[in-house]
């Protein structure tokens, strides 16, 4: 309840927010929804990254791996997303590019607090990268069709839906997650596999929430740039401030099926872009069958039958 509720109102706030300061959809999904929706990610990684390390990587990579596949997948289905020449043009190249840094300094073994500080300053630059975006005339030209009633909200309204949803959606993923944790260790089931599965989906579940939101509220925009934002979100901030507190061990196993799949997944995803700027329902199956297989190679490599 609290996730779907969070959704809701956090997405009503959002798109108040871009009409109220006539910032784009586009813009606000890659910031303020993408920071929100992040935050589960975010305390659940630096919580075990002291002591349950490989959950905190498996978390990244894993939600990522469902924001992609499941995420866009599932909203693709329920109506094609609609894309926004800026999101095909800077984005998803800039996830590309952060997913293969990301990729690069995984592999000497591990993320140091050095390279957790880059991350961080990879942050930074980003951030500003998309305020300025939002300031040039072709990106505030761009608005969509708002429910009135939303378009009715004042700003400091519209703040208090995004605070309000953001806190809903992070206590709704924090309780869905510590039992599903709890659940796994009785199993006998690997830090590192709960984290990429079961911690992985719990923590992207405000992502889903807030995507299905904007799709059935027709603002497929505000869903892929979130999902977007979010992914980049989840390696240079979240990975770099996890590898800034402690440092983060990376497998080898993670380096020949994870982190190549989530590369590949973000150059498929800048081509599904570009076929008529919108994801088809045939497209967004194909994703979640993607999603089924990676798993499964994953679940595999991770109880040894693969490697």
């Amino acid at each position: 309840l609290a996730l779907a509720y969070g959704g809701d109102i956090l997405t009503s706030g959002a798109v108040a927010v871009s009409v109220n300061l006539k910032i784009a959809p586009i813009v606000v999904g890659l910031t303020v929804v993408s920071v929100a929706t992040s935050m589960p990610e975010m305390a659940t990684s630096l919580l075990a990254a002291k002591y349950n390390p490989g959950i905190s990587l498996g978390n990244i990579l894993g939600s990522n791996l469902a924001n992609i596949t499941l995420i866009i997948g599932i909203s693709a289905v329920i109506l094609p997303l609609k894309v926004e020449r800026r999101l095909i043009s800077q984005e998803v190249t800039i996830l590309i590019g952060m997913t293969a840094i990301f990729f690069l300094l995984a592999m000497g073994g591990g993320f140091s607090r050095a390279e957790g500080l880059i991350l961080l300053s990879l942050t930074i630059v980003y951030l500003i990268h998309v305020v300025r975006g939002a300031k040039r005339k072709d990106t505030v030209e761009q608005f969509i069709e708002v429910d009135v009633e939303i378009a009715k909200k004042t700003t400091k309204a519209a703040v208090f839906f995004i605070l309000f949803g953001g806190t809903l959606l992070a206590l709704g993923a924090e309780v869905l997650v510590g039992a599903s944790v709890e659940m796994a260790i009785r199993m006998g089931a690997s830090e590192l596999f709960v984290g990429l599965t079961i911690v992985a989906i719990g923590t992207s579940l405000p992502e889903l929430a807030a995507s299905v939101a904007a799709v059935r509220a027709g603002h497929g925009d505000l869903c892929a740039g979130n999902i977007v934002g979010s992914s980049i979100f989840n390696m240079i901030l979240i990975g770099g401030g996890v590898s800034a507190y402690v440092g983060m061990e990376v497998t080898d196993k993670l380096l020949l099926i994870e982190f190549p799949a989530l590369l590949l997944l973000s150059c498929m995803l800048l081509w599904f872009f570009k076929t008529g700027h919108v994801v088809s329902r045939r497209e967004g199956i194909c994703l979640l069958f993607l999603y089924a297989g990676i798993l499964s190679l994953s679940a595999l490599s991770q109880f040894g039958y693969l490697f």
